[in-house]
């Protein structure tokens, strides 16, 4: 159901419920270009620019933290959101008037109540806090004599909602239809049939029905459009092997990853502390014995397995515990041992070899790594150097007879895979090249290796339909498909219609499935076939079920009707009745909602709406 509290001008929402969790404190709004401090009214009553504005930043921000990705006016007018928030208000204000005409309101008590138990104005004690009450209504701009009328608004508008949708409720035979309809479970048998079923092999085609099936399939056989592309590129595995390191940056780059190549042996380990001594020496009997594993008493303790891993330690991590857990040859437990925080065991999950990697023989690791990450800076100092040549007017031709940037053409299509090593191996160059004109410039960019590259769009050759003399092979082996499937179609509809076995064939063998249900699936069968069970109307019907180049007979053994006095029926009937319940009160509030504004008359000043829009960012 539209709830106020959530969709519309409600300060009590955007104050009380969302203002501390989506971090709006410093923005405050006192005056917008267009000289109106009004976006419209409904009927006698406004719509503030200072509503609008909070409620589209509001909206804006509760975007931006379920996507984690900034939310610029532009992509928020482009999905609508200024919009919606405007309908929001305008159902709220509507509401507001409707009070106003009727003389709905709320007493003083009401108005302290809500305020006092709001969770954004509780202090540490779980209380009212005045001075938290006077920060929050500070920092929006807003005096407590103006936000305890809204919150009487708010209230109001609330007391006609529910008056119009509150006892709503969903009629008991929809309810328990809808409750049937989601339960009922049906028994099914089926079975597939395949080229080897059929009578005879298919026919062999000749070349004009061959002609006419690339004809009448031409979208099958049509090459993709192509772009024909120059590039000029370079990458720090291009540029590595010409790099020159000496083993003072070697010997630097072992240094500053000396934890990869000299590392004493770690173990992974978890520990659990006990109470006493007593029970952890019990425990660890039963551990030792064979009859509890250590992870049974650390879910005894209330705690995941997860809860007592330290992960990998090395011998100096455990303190005075290291000696005894490093003295155990294999994994397994050890203690009770004295800690910090009681008597505890140690459980040893895996033994991690110590490493010891001298310089002499990462040296050749290094030096790959090293010139790479040389190469990879020398990019970066040179860019500049490749953008001032492009911006000179410099072709590829010349940009790569002058750097170190290669040379390449490439016919490129978005549906062909590229080959290895190539180019178009880098999301960053099908980006530009998917998007390019003839009429671009080339322009320096950078590949996610550290690597750049620019290129030139110089001819786009359009989807061609390709020759049948090139594709003749093709176009037979998707004739021989087609005719397959065409005929294993009609000896199933030949089989569905006339069941009976022949005489002296074997009986077709049918895998039976029981209790499928409408969300479920029928294992080894495609997916198409839940749907047509259930559209089947009584059991010992079969049906065709063409789905997935695949043809399927199936058939319907039985239908079992729902038991609504289950437990589990009824919790789903409790569910249906609350959804049912708030899409019948939703749409009844709309209604009336609508009826609203259309009695009272709607206004909106476009011109201010578009200037907040211009500084809301």
């Amino acid at each position: 159901m539209k709830n106020l509290r959530t969709h519309g001008k409600s300060t009590i929402v955007w104050i009380l419920m969302g203002l501390m969790i989506l971090g709006l404190g410093g923005f405050g709004v006192t005056s917008f270009s267009g000289g109106s401090s009004a976006i419209g009214s409904v009927g006698g009553t406004t719509i503030t620019a200072e509503d609008y504005a909070r409620a589209l930043r509001q909206q804006m921000n509760g975007y931006q933290q379920q996507t984690g990705q900034p939310l610029t006016m532009a992509q928020a007018q482009a999905i609508g959101l200024p919009q919606a928030v405007q309908s929001q208000l305008i159902t709220a204000v509507a509401l507001e008037e409707q009070a106003r005409r009727i003389g709905v309101s709320v007493g003083d008590d009401k108005v302290r109540q809500t305020i006092v138990e709001a969770p954004a104005f509780q202090g540490p004690t779980g209380s009212f806090d005045r001075a938290a009450y006077a920060d929050v209504l500070r920092r929006e701009n807003l005096t407590e004599a103006e936000f305890e009328r809204e919150v009487r608004t708010d209230e109001a508008r609330l007391l006609i909602q529910r008056a119009v949708a509150g006892g709503i409720a969903a009629p008991k035979p929809a309810v328990e239809t809808t409750a049937r309809w989601i339960l009922e479970r049906r028994d099914v048998a089926w079975r597939e049939l395949t080229p080897e079923m059929l009578p005879a092999p298919v026919a062999e085609p000749d070349e004009a029905a061959l002609k006419a099936w690339h004809s009448a399939n031409a979208d099958r056989f049509t090459a993709p459009e192509l772009r024909k592309i120059t590039y000029a590129w370079l990458t720090p595995e291009m540029l590595a092997p010409t790099v020159q390191l000496d083993e003072a940056a070697l010997r630097a780059a072992y240094e500053a990853n000396l934890d990869e190549y000299q590392r004493p042996e770690h173990r992974l380990v978890s520990r659990l502390v006990f109470p006493s001594a007593e029970e952890a020496q019990a425990a660890k009997a039963q551990i030792d014995a064979g009859t509890a594993p250590f992870e049974t008493f650390v879910v005894q303790r209330g705690l995941q397995p997860e809860d007592a891993e330290l992960g990998e330690v090395s011998q100096a991590d455990l303190g005075p515990a290291g000696e005894a857990v490093f003295a155990l040859d294999q994994p397994g437990t050890v203690g009770p041992i004295q800690t910090d925080l009681g008597p505890a065991l140690f459980s040893v999950h895996a033994i991690l070899e110590p490493v010891d990697i001298p310089f002499e023989q990462a040296q050749q690791d290094l030096r790959a790594e090293a010139a790479l990450d040389r190469a990879a800076r020398t990019i970066e100092e040179r860019s500049a150097e490749y953008e001032d040549l492009l911006a000179g007017g410099a072709t590829l031709e010349q940009v790569a007879e002058e750097t170190e940037l290669e040379l390449g053409t490439i016919d490129w299509s978005a549906d062909a895979p590229p080959a290895e090593g190539s180019i178009a191996g880098y999301q960053a160059f099908r980006d530009r090249a998917a998007e390019i004109s003839e009429a671009d410039f080339p322009e320096l960019a950078n590949l996610d290796d550290g690597g750049v590259f620019a290129l030139r769009l110089d001819q786009v050759v359009p989807p061609t339909l390709k020759p049948f003399e090139e594709v003749r092979e093709e176009v037979e082996a998707d004739w021989r498909r087609a005719e397959a499937h065409r005929q294993l179609l009609a000896l199933a509809e030949e089989q569905r219609l006339s069941p009976a076995t022949p005489e002296g064939q074997p009986a077709p063998q049918w895998t039976e499935v029981k209790d499928i249900t409408r969300d479920g699936w029928i294992e080894g069968a495609p997916s198409a076939a839940v749907a047509r069970a259930f559209a089947m109307a009584e059991p010992g019907e079969v049906e065709v079920v063409d789905a997935e180049n695949r043809v399927i007979l199936l058939r319907l053994d039985a239908i079992d009707e729902a038991d609504l006095a289950d437990e589990d029926a009824l919790r789903v009937t409790d569910a249906v009745r609350g959804r049912l319940g708030q899409s019948l009160q939703s749409d009844i509030f709309d209604y009336y909602a609508r009826a609203v504004q259309r009695d009272a008359g709607i206004q909106l000043d476009q011109q201010a709406i578009n200037a907040i829009n211009a500084q809301v960012q």
